[in-house]
């Protein structure tokens, strides 16, 4: 075991031990819209911040199996916690993606939080030495604790011809507004964060083709380092990790809640006797498991392409999104095997699972991770058409 792989090893039991103390800070998370400070602190010494962050830099430079493991144990504890945390880690990531002297300034630590909204949904106006950047950043997740902010807008070109472009900013640079009032995944902090006339050096904005392909200039790190895996290939495949993990505190809050509870209304004196009941565990219990190899599957896939230097191909993307869609049905299905014999008593806020099942229903909604959109996807181009997305 390599001086790396003890690391991350070390953060994966860490976060595993925080497991009880995220589960148990769920309702506060809720409470304020955001996850606790104390969440924070104990991902940030169990090491989680620095996974993305390049071994030159005094990070893990943790590979996606890697990452998606520790994300996976977070949700566990804390869905919302392990959104924050997937999304933190992921950009991260990405500013190993600009020139070397953007990353000396974002890896001045070898911890970075780092949140991000990928829709262009702002103006950048050229100006000399950078850019001005005017917009607002919807469902930002994770952006009051962050330390940058990776935002997307327009530049048009002199000729009238518009370019997507990404820039890294200091968080300080944006107000966050206070419009996160949501009811599921509530404590992930996902407000707009907005920037006025911001100026934007010309070194940390690059065109989104780049940025997406790994073809940015004036970087050391590209080719075969094993963690090219192509921008919205890696935040999909990683972001799915969430959903597994959310299935799986909910199973194991649902079981540990089952010896000696009653079934209501019926001679059932032990809920764990009921044919019903077996049956509904057994299903979820597989579909979690049948998600997970998937996973793996996806995962092993993207990894074996950054090993030998490549970027991900256009088939490699669509089978992340199709088999990560699938693997997100399958384990939401999972909670609702659960769901249908929880009885009332499980839609209590104190009792976890409830809080389980609503994030699991309200990420679903994503517009990245939708199941059937990404479905579809896949089923494009395996009839031999065009996936017919932009966002591979």
């Amino acid at each position: 075991m390599t001086e790396s792989d003890a690391g991350t090893a070390a953060v994966l039991d860490a976060v595993t031990a925080l497991v009880p103390k995220l589960r148990e800070n769920g309702a506060a998370a809720e409470d304020r819209r955001w996850i606790p400070d104390e969440n924070i602190e104990l991902l940030e010494k169990a090491g989680v911040f620095r996974l993305g962050v390049p071994h030159r830099f005094g990070g893990l430079e943790a590979s996606i199996a890697e990452q998606f493991a520790v994300v996976t144990e977070i949700s566990r504890g804390c869905a919302s916690t392990g959104w924050v945390a997937a999304a933190w880690i992921e950009g991260a990531w990405v500013a190993s993606l600009y020139p070397d002297e953007v990353q000396k300034e974002v890896y001045v630590s070898s911890a970075v939080r780092a949140s991000g909204g990928l829709a262009p949904t702002a103006l950048f106006t050229p100006v000399d030495g950078g850019y001005v950047l005017n917009g607002s950043w919807g469902f930002n997740t994770g952006c009051k604790g962050a330390d940058w902010n990776l935002v997307a807008g327009i530049v048009e070109h002199p000729d009238g011809t518009p370019e997507p472009l990404y820039a890294l900013v200091p968080m300080g640079e944006f107000q966050i507004a206070d419009d996160w009032d949501v009811s599921a995944a509530i404590g992930t902090g996902s407000f707009t964060s907005s920037a006025t006339d911001v100026f934007v050096p010309a070194r940390r904005v690059v065109g989104a083709e780049a940025l997406v392909t790994g073809t940015t200039t004036g970087r050391s790190n590209t080719g075969a380092t094993g963690r090219n895996y192509g921008l919205i290939t890696y935040v999909a495949a990683l972001s799915v990790a969430v959903f597994i993990g959310a299935a799986k505190g909910a199973y194991d809050t649902f079981t540990e809640r089952l010896p000696g509870k009653p079934i209501a209304y019926t001679n059932w004196a032990d809920q764990r006797e009921h044919p019903l009941t077996q049956i509904k565990v057994a299903t979820a219990a597989n579909k979690i498991t049948a998600a997970e190899v998937l996973s793996a599957g996806f995962v092993r896939r993207l990894q074996e392409r950054a090993d030998a230097g490549l970027h991900p191909s256009v088939e490699d993307s669509v089978t992340v999104r199709g088999q990560g869609g699938l693997a997100t049905l399958l384990v939401k299905e999972a909670v609702e095997e659960l769901h249908d014999v929880s009885g009332a008593s499980a839609l209590a806020r104190g009792q976890h699972f409830q809080r389980f099942h609503r994030d699991l229903e309200g990420l679903t909604r994503h517009g990245m991770m939708t199941p059937f959109t990404n479905l579809e996807l896949h089923g494009r181009m395996l009839l031999g058409l065009d996936p017919d997305s932009l966002y591979l």
